[in-house]
């Protein structure tokens, strides 16, 4: 077994032998079938070797980026695009995203059936920029045309700008109404708790989470036939689950609870719609423990719960290391975790993303991953953690 030395969180080094669990690994043949719908919110792969200023300019690397696409749909799972996830508004601007979005519209062409829904939001307008709710409608519609003039369904995401302008709920009640009525199809809408981007601080127009459920629910009760779903990111379980089961018919939970997700996918039985006993899922872990994602949810499609927990349950220690606070830096964590498996050659980040999580910490990742059975190549994830560790001195 290989052996490296890790340095701890009091910065100290110790020995860790790689545990030789077997890795976990979805169907081997033919994409698998789900009673789940699953996004995974995908990563960008940046271009290393592109003459900018990282901090200030993007430059991907388009074949790394779709590759990986096309590796999640291999696995059955959809494709949230130019979300979060792919530092959208933390590197990633309107520009790229919208290249983005067009070449992953065109790879999808490839996997019939594959699920790809993308990013709407107002990030093209400095939110120091904004001075009135017109503002914030008038380049939420700019997306929107832009992205359903290639083709492409919604996730409507949250505004910085709105969170900025917005006097109260009927603000956003005003923005989501406009921006519903002419949606061509069902979107799914997004709140992001301020634990993910303390700019959405007061979202929906309050500062109490109830409250704020309240409207959002008020907004999707008004256009019940607009709204897929909706997802939501506030690292709540309970919260989460009571407003799964005030949705109107047909109207999905999308979790995007990176702490909870096991239970809450699986669902709880409870609810008059079938799409209300559980939520669906559209998280940003996913690209992070793909193919153990597939095999968990084909597994629950076999109705085997217990494969699925016996899958799912080791990369939860994982996922909240990755999301653990501030938790908008776990973007670094999920481009570590696809380096060390060889879906990119290179640890670099847009934005210089890369430096924003400290060695102990992706040491603590790399010995969780392995727990988990998530080193796809233990040797080539050893080398490269290695490599990491020279480089860092130790």
């Amino acid at each position: 077994m290989t052996t490296l030395n890790l340095v701890t969180a009091d910065g100290r080094l110790a020995a860790y032998t790689l545990s030789g669990r077997s890795v976990v690994a979805p169907a081997a043949t033919g994409r698998p079938a789900f009673d789940r719908i699953a996004y995974s919110a995908a990563h960008v792969v940046a271009d290393p070797r592109a003459d900018i200023d990282p901090w200030l300019q993007c430059a991907v690397d388009w074949d790394a980026t779709i590759a990986y696409r096309r590796h999640l749909w291999s696995l059955g799972l959809g494709v949230a695009e130019a979300m979060d996830t792919a530092q959208r508004g933390m590197g990633l601007d309107w520009a790229a995203s919208l290249q983005l979005i067009g070449l992953s519209l065109q790879a999808a062409r490839d996997f019939p059936g594959a699920r790809l829904a993308s990013g709407c939001g107002t990030d093209h307008l400095d939110p120091a920029q904004a001075r009135s709710v017109d503002d914030v409608i008038r380049v939420y519609e700019e997306q929107m045309g832009a992205i359903e003039a290639l083709g492409g369904r919604l996730i409507l995401m949250c505004s910085r700008a709105l969170a900025r302008v917005a006097r109260g709920p009927a603000d956003y009640e005003r923005v989501y109404d406009r921006l519903l009525r002419q949606a061509r199809e069902p979107v799914i809408l997004h709140w992001l708790g301020d634990m993910f981007d303390p700019a959405l601080a007061g979202y929906w127009g309050h500062g109490d989470l109830d409250a704020a459920m309240e409207t959002a629910l008020g907004v999707i009760a008004a256009h019940p036939a607009k709204v897929d779903g909706i997802k939501i990111s506030l690292l709540d379980a309970g919260r989460e689950v009571a407003m799964r089961r005030r949705l109107p018919a047909g109207v999905r939970m999308y979790t995007g609870d990176d702490f909870n997700y096991p239970g809450l996918i699986a669902g709880d039985g409870v609810g008059s719609e079938p799409v209300h006993r559980h939520s669906d899922a559209l998280l940003g872990i996913f690209d992070a423990i793909a193919p153990a994602a597939s095999a968990a949810l084909a597994a629950l499609a076999r109705g085997d719960r217990a494969g699925f927990d016996a899958i799912l349950a080791p990369t939860v220690p994982l996922s909240r290391h990755v999301f653990k606070a501030p938790t908008r830096f776990y973007k670094t964590g999920i481009v570590f975790l696809a380096w060390l498996n060889g879906h990119q050659s290179h640890f670099t980040m847009v934005g210089g993303q890369h430096s924003a999580r400290s060695l102990p910490h992706l040491c603590e990742l790399f010995r969780l991953a392995d727990q988990a059975g998530l080193l796809a190549a233990p040797d080539l994830a050893a080398r490269r953690m290695a490599l990491v560790l020279e480089g860092h001195g130790c």
